[in-house]
């Protein structure tokens, strides 16, 4: 009992280090790690951007010199199953290995098809005692997004919108702010969490947005556009800034986007969604975020085709009329009471 409390632990500090890359290591998913000897922590370290050091290294490489000599006879832990193979660095197993450590606890297994199981499996091959499942749910939701990816062969895909005390997202005339400045500090940290962001033409003429995350951290999102008849004007904000790569997905052949835009040719008589999809599936964007407008998000919730949503509900507003907010089922969480701003999180009911 005593040693499986120490394993939570330790798997919580895992946990948080892993957290600490988000934005910034995807397509990666986020890894911490965690060195144990005789109940004290001597190195742990986390994967802190794409291309660079895993998290195992570089909890092996925060060992104090004078602390090297334990390695050895120390525990491992780490919040996902270890590579065996070559990507942008050499595989984590062989770093293990190579500081003939002799215990690995480990959070979850990675259903990525290079490693799934054949981390696990080497290393024990070679003698290590691997324990797994240590808190494994919260493993496996910290990266979701990664697993969506690689397990439905498509990104996975979060809903957001603000609505009135009423069910209203706002008019067909005029931009109407409904969430205040604290709930649009959690919306860019949302922007920053995901690969893309997507809004559809009408959004982009109304609203006018950079869909930016200048509240947020990491890398840019990709701002995607679904323009199929290119009704948005070059002029607008979202076609103009070149703060973040921008992808507009058009039926037009006889449309002229500024240089810096990637025009992607759709085939209007198949379906939409699934061809954005599979682009963004194509191209490596494991996460997007959906903002809009209403009839864009209604067309993601009834083709069944999201992960997640966030509805930010400001309960001191009416409009009376206007636009009505999308109609979601789901299992519904209260997150963060922001002055007049309710967030609620809604998850597809599991069967």
């Amino acid at each position: 009992m005593q040693q499986h409390t120490q394993h939570i632990r330790y798997m919580q500090r895992c946990l948080q280090l892993a957290a600490l890359g988000n934005g910034y290591v995807a397509p990666n998913p986020m890894v911490g790690a965690v060195l144990v000897y005789n109940d004290t922590i001597i190195g742990e370290g986390y994967h802190q951007q794409y291309g660079k050091a895993h998290a195992e290294v570089n909890c092996l490489q925060s060992v104090a010199q004078e602390h090297q000599c334990l390695i050895a006879a120390a525990t491992l832990y780490v919040s996902l199953e270890p590579c065996n193979h070559f990507g942008k660095t050499p595989p984590c197993v062989d770093a293990i290995l190579k500081h003939n450590i002799k215990h690995v606890v480990i959070g979850c297994v990675d259903t990525y098809s290079e490693v799934a199981g054949m981390g696990i499996e080497r290393l024990r091959s070679h003698g290590v005692e691997v324990e797994v499942g240590i808190l494994e749910d919260a493993a496996l939701y910290l990266n979701r997004k990664f697993f969506t990816y690689h397990t439905q062969q498509r990104p996975h895909i979060t809903l957001k919108w603000a609505q009135t005390a009423d069910g209203f997202i706002g008019t067909s005339t005029h931009r109407v702010l409904i969430s205040n400045a604290i709930s649009q500090r959690f919306t860019h940290r949302l922007r920053s969490s995901n690969a893309a962001i997507v809004v559809g033409s009408n959004t982009a003429l109304l609203d006018n947005p950079l869909l930016d995350h200048r509240l947020g951290f990491g890398r840019p999102p990709v701002r995607m556009l679904i323009d199929r008849y290119g009704k948005v004007p070059v002029t607008h904000h979202l076609l103009q800034s070149t703060s973040a790569p921008t992808w507009v997905f058009t039926v037009r052949e006889d449309y002229t986007f500024p240089e810096h835009i990637g025009v992607v040719k759709i085939n209007e008589h198949e379906n939409t969604l699934q061809q954005v999809l599979q682009y963004a599936y194509e191209n490596k964007i494991q996460s997007i975020l959906v903002e809009g407008g209403a009839v864009l998000l209604q067309a993601f919730i009834a083709a069944q085709l999201w992960d997640e949503a966030y509805v930010i509900t400001n309960t001191a507003m009416y409009l009376q009329q206007g636009i009505k907010a999308p109609k979601l089922q789901g299992k519904t969480s209260i997150v963060h009471q922001f002055e007049n701003d309710c967030i609620t999180l809604i998850e597809p009911e599991k069967n």
